[in-house]
C-alpha cells in the first residue's frame, strides 16, 4: 500500500459526493442497466453523440432566489402612482436611480451594469411572467425551471436542452451548477448529466489523488461491470484533470475562495468566478447555473435589496471583465431569472409581498442593447394588487435557444411564442 492509499483510505461513493464534485448520471444510463456503476463513471458508459447546437456558445443563468423586486431593479422615473403604492420605498429608489432614459433608471447599486448598458451590452425585458401565476415559491420556481405554466412537465428546460443537444453523459462539464450542492431543477432531465461544484476548496480531488479514487471505486464496483470500467475511467481522468486545470488553488495563505467581491457573503461572486475559470480553461462548459439568494423581502426591504443589487453588480461586472479580457465575451450570455416579482404596494413592515411580473436582464456581447416588452400598468392591478404580465417568459427562453444556440425552441418548449429580438443573430 502506498502513502496515498494509507492517507486517504478507502473512498466510498459518499466520499466522492462529499468532496463537492457531483456527477449525476442521466436516467437513460440507469435504464440501460448501469445503475450499480457509481455516478462518476456511469455518465461515461452511456455516452451518445447528439448534434444540433452550436458548440461555442455559453449561457449563464443567474437565479435571483426569493422573488426579485422589479420596481426597485428597473425604476419608473415618471410614474406618480409608484409613490402612492410605496410611500416609503419609492422616494429613495427614484431619486438615486441611474437613468437609462427619461422613463426608467437602474437601481443605484448597478453601476457596472449601467456601464455595460451604455456600451449596448444589456437588454432588459419588461413585464415578464406567465398565465395564472402562482405566488408559492415552490410552484412558481417549478414553472420557471420546467418552462411549463401548466405544471405538467417534470424536466427542466435546460436539462431538456442538454439531453437533446449535447453528449453530457460523456462530457459532464457541459452543464454545470456552480456554488451549489444539488442539481438545479432547471437542469434536470432523465437524459442529461450535470456537474455540481460547490467551490474550489470543496472540490478535493487533484490528479495525484486520482489513482486512489479509481482503485477504491473499482473495489466497490460489481464484477459484472468490470468490462465497462476501463472505458469509463478515461472519462473520469479527463474530468478531474480538466477541473484541476481550470480551478487554480486560492492565493497562498488564504482559505477564502476566489471571488469578484471583498465581501465573503457574496456567494454569487464566488460562483461566477468559478464559472469563469471553467470557461476560460476550455473545459467545454456550455450551460451554467448560479444563484443569489435572499430576495424574499417581506420586511426591511430597502437595505436588504440594496445589498443584493450591489452583490449582483460586482459579480456580473467582474465576470464579464474577466471573460472579455480573455477574448471570450462574444460567445457568453448572462440572463437573470426569479420565480416572481414583488407586489407594487409596500406592506406595513417596510417590505413587499409576492408579486407577478418583473424585468429580466440579459447581459453580454451577444445582446442587442435596449428595453424590450412593455412595462405593466401600475394603474391596472388585479384583485390581489398585482400587475399583469406583458411578456411570456417562454419568449425569453425561445430567443436564447434559437438565436444564441441556433436550435428549434419548439422542441424544448413545446410551442411557439412572441418573438423578442434582444440578441444579435449569429452572435
Amino acid at each position: 500500500m502506498n502513502k496515498l492509499d494509507r492517507d486517504l483510505g478507502p473512498l466510498s461513493r459518499r466520499d466522492v459526493l462529499r468532496a463537492g464534485l457531483v456527477l449525476a448520471a442521466g436516467g437513460e444510463a440507469l435504464k440501460a442497466g448501469y445503475a450499480a456503476v457509481p455516478d462518476a463513471f456511469a455518465r461515461g458508459v452511456y455516452a451518445a453523440n447528439r448534434e444540433g447546437l452550436r458548440r461555442d456558445q455559453v449561457l449563464v443563468m443567474i437565479q435571483l432566489a426569493g422573488g426579485n423586486d422589479g420596481l426597485r431593479t428597473l425604476v419608473p422615473l415618471q410614474d406618480g402612482r409608484l409613490h402612492d403604492l410605496r410611500p416609503t420605498l419609492s422616494a429613495p429608489s427614484v431619486s438615486h436611480a441611474l437613468p437609462l432614459d427619461t422613463e426608467f433608471g437602474l437601481h443605484s447599486r448597478l453601476n457596472g451594469i449601467k456601464a455595460l448598458w451604455d456600451e449596448g451590452r444589456v437588454a432588459i425585458v419588461q413585464g415578464v411572467g406567465y398565465p395564472d401565476p402562482s405566488y408559492s415559491h415552490f410552484e412558481s420556481i417549478r414553472v420557471w425551471e420546467t418552462g411549463d405554466p401548466s405544471r405538467r412537465q417534470l424536466d427542466g428546460w435546460l436539462g431538456r436542452t442538454l439531453a437533446q443537444g449535447y453528449d453530457s453523459a460523456g462530457h459532464p462539464l457541459t452543464g454545470c451548477a456552480c456554488g451549489a450542492t444539488t442539481t438545479p431543477g432547471m437542469m434536470r432531465d432523465a437524459g442529461s448529466t450535470v456537474a455540481v461544484i460547490q467551490d474550489r476548496q470543496s472540490y478535493g480531488f487533484a490528479n495525484d489523488d486520482l489513482q486512489a479514487i479509481v482503485g477504491s471505486v473499482y473495489r466497490e464496483t460489481p464484477g459484472i461491470y468490470g468490462a465497462l470500467f476501463d472505458t469509463t475511467v478515461a472519462a473520469l481522468r479527463g474530468t478531474v484533470a480538466e477541473l484541476d486545470r481550470a480551478l487554480p488553488p486560492a492565493d497562498s495563505g488564504s482559505d477564502a475562495p476566489p471571488s469578484y467581491s471583498q465581501d465573503p457573503g457574496n456567494q454569487l461572486a464566488q460562483a461566477l468566478k468559478l464559472g469563469a475559470q471553467l470557461i476560460i480553461a476550455g473545459t467545454g462548459v456550455r450551460l451554467l447555473h448560479v444563484t443569489l439568494d435572499g430576495f424574499d423581502t417581506h420586511s426591511g426591504e430597502r437595505d436588504a435589496h440594496d445589498q443584493l443589487m450591489g452583490f449582483l453588480d460586482e459579480s456580473i461586472t467582474g465576470f464579464y471583465t474577466e471573460v472579455a479580457q480573455q477574448g471570450l465575451a462574444s460567445n457568453v450570455l448572462l440572463a437573470t431569472w426569479s420565480e416572481f416579482g414583488r407586489r407594487p404596494g409596500e406592506n406595513d413592515a417596510g417590505g413587499t409581498d409576492h408579486g407577478s411580473a418583473a424585468p429580466l436582464l440579459l447581459i453580454g456581447d451577444p445582446v442587442r442593447g435596449g428595453r424590450y416588452g412593455r412595462q405593466p400598468d401600475l394603474g391596472r392591478l388585479d384583485d390581489d394588487g398585482n400587475v399583469t404580465y406583458t411578456v411570456d417568459f417562454r419568449s425569453v427562453y425561445q430567443e436564447i435557444l434559437e438565436t444564441h444556440f441556433g436550435t428549434d425552441a419548439s422542441k424544448i418548449l413545446g410551442g411557439r411564442f412572441e418573438r423578442l429580438r434582444f440578441l444579435n443573430a449569429g452572435g
